[in-house]
């Protein structure tokens, strides 16, 4: 891995070192060089986290209509049907790409086992155990670090995107020379041009009290790219995974899909009651992540619960060890024999449904600007990702996106010399307190305004309470040194936003959106476009 001075251009700049962002270097890094920025560490976004798996088509059995129409249904009639086949046919690729990387997938005498999880009609998720994220993050990252044509700078905070503005000589164009960054180490804003970027940063779990996503997934990609002018689709469809465990102490530890895939049980925690029968009585707990969601939620008030219990102890003590080695023991550590009883429960946000609009080469509205995986919406998730399609989308739109820019090559100019970032606002405060107090508040109204059940009149209180944040954040980012904190709590905040205009504009309830006020889902499906 070659050595980085502190501010020069390579070929491509990708921001996001996770699965969307490294497929896409390594795309790339056969003919250009490549600079990948990360904030904080290198594994600290969600791919890493990734416990169920990835699908695709791979059993005799299955085809690519039936994960076609498993997509579609899961969507609720919002996705692109060109994107999700576009996805669903390459996703052999995609894993064949995996293996050749080394990627230990889990197998049976020779072929590659697939679970099963909730909205899928067929087994079709391969998988590393339950660690599958870890195992993907670990291959990318050995086979980027192994490559001379990749540089990686982890502790980079992106700030915001270069564009037109920022050329010492202003040329009014929206188009896209790189990134200013914030090297965490000395403190500094330096600024990273290319001739094409691509985003890849993830995305804005973190608008929410509880999420299972990462510590840093503030929205920072989309919040960039919104602000650069591109257009956002569908923030109102946050994906809500039924099943976090419920533990006062740790906040974000997800419980697979693939429990409920292999056989775990939802129970009313007082009386044994198996109630996904009074939901959906035919899929039960293999309902869509929405569907099981509501129903946990729904129960907990109904009830005044805490938590719901998932239980897999009726399986083969030997079996649920075999298939969850890492929740089992995560849950032993807390006291819980997922062998022996239930798991305690609760809802809890998981993914970003929307996000920067891009067609199926990765392209944003903004020359030079590419965008794959979370931070997007490409139309393959609609109003609800189906399970294990996450993964995937990073992969597929990660070599698209590195295939268009090097078929258009010879289209992008060199960067022009931009500006250096403005120092002169800088300094210090004892007010740290306020990005805290306002991070807290973000999450919390979030949460209880804008979360798995919605109302216009709590929409509309969290869109007061963000019209006040907006003018104090904005005050304090004026006139405060720049800090990750600061540059997250800006992006957290117009996330949220985007989110909650998104959720007022749309006036039915379609899969992740749900509304007491609209409850009839409209006869025809319309994406929620905002644009700058």
């Amino acid at each position: 891995m070659e050595s980085i001075l502190a501010t020069q251009t390579h070929d491509v700049l990708i921001i996001g070192s996770g699965a969307a962002g490294l497929t896409a270097a390594l795309a790339l890094a056969e003919t250009r060089k490549v600079l990948v920025l990360a904030k904080g560490s290198l594994t600290g976004g969600s791919t890493a986290w990734a416990q169920g798996g990835i699908a695709a088509v791979l059993d005799a059995g299955d085809t690519f209509d039936n994960h076609i129409r498993d997509t579609m249904i899961a969507g609720a009639g919002l996705n692109r049907r060109e994107t999700v086949e576009y996805v669903i046919e390459r996703a052999p690729h995609s894993i064949q790409r995996l293996v050749e990387l080394g990627v230990p997938f889990n197998s049976e005498e020779g072929d590659l086992h697939l679970t099963r999880e909730g909205g899928h009609s067929h087994r079709r998720i391969v998988h590393v155990n339950d660690a599958t994220g870890w195992a993907v993050q670990e291959a990318l990252l050995k086979a980027a670090d192994a490559n001379p044509n990749i540089t990686m700078l982890p502790g980079r905070t992106c700030v915001d995107l270069i564009t037109g503005k920022h050329e010492e000589r202003y040329s009014g164009s929206g188009r896209v020379w790189g990134a200013y960054a914030l090297n965490e180490e000395t403190g500094k804003v330096e600024a990273y041009t290319a001739r094409a970027t691509i985003m890849a940063a993830g995305g804005a779990g973190r608008c929410y009290l509880f999420s299972t996503a990462p510590r840093g997934a503030t929205g920072d990609g989309i919040a960039m790219a919104w602000r650069a002018g591109a257009r956002v689709s569908n923030m109102e469809m946050m994906q809500f995974h039924p099943t976090c465990l419920y533990n006062l102490e740790v906040k974000n530890f997800l419980i697979t899909e693939a429990v409920r895939g292999e056989g775990g049980h939802l129970l009313h925690p007082e009386t044994g009651h198996r109630f996904m029968a009074d939901y959906d009585p035919e899929r039960m707990e293999l309902a869509p992540r929405d569907v099981v969601a509501r129903a946990i939620d729904d129960q907990i008030k109904r009830y005044g619960l805490d938590y719901v219990h998932l239980d897999i102890s009726h399986q083969p003590a030997d079996f649920v060890k075999d298939h969850f080695p890492t929740i089992h023991e995560k849950l032993l550590g807390l006291g819980i024999d997922m062998t022996k009883g239930p798991i305690p429960v609760v809802p809890a946000q998981h993914y970003t449904c929307g996000g920067v609009l891009i067609d199926l080469a990765g392209r944003t509205d903004l020359p030079g600007l590419y965008a794959a995986g979370e931070c997007t919406e490409s139309g393959l998730h609609g109003a609800n990702r189906l399970a294990s399609n996450s993964l995937l989308e990073c992969f597929v739109f990660g070599e698209a996106a590195a295939a268009d820019i090097l078929e258009r090559w010879d289209s992008f100019g060199a960067p022009p010399p931009v500006r250096a970032w403005d120092e002169s606002r800088v300094t210090d405060s004892d007010e740290e307190v306020v990005i805290k107090q306002n991070w807290t508040e973000i999450r919390r109204f979030m949460w209880n305004y804008v979360g798995i059940v919605r109302t216009t009149k709590r929409l509309e209180r969290a869109k007061h309470r963000i019209r006040l944040l907006n003018e104090e954040v904005a005050d304090y980012y004026g006139h405060f040194r720049v800090t990750t904190d600061l540059i997250e709590l800006r992006n957290l905040l117009q996330s949220a936003e985007l989110i909650v205009n998104s959720a007022l504009s749309r006036h039915e309830s379609r899969g992740l959106h749900y509304t007491l006020d609209y409850p009839e889902t409209d006869p025809i499906a319309r994406d929620t476009v905002l644009v700058p």
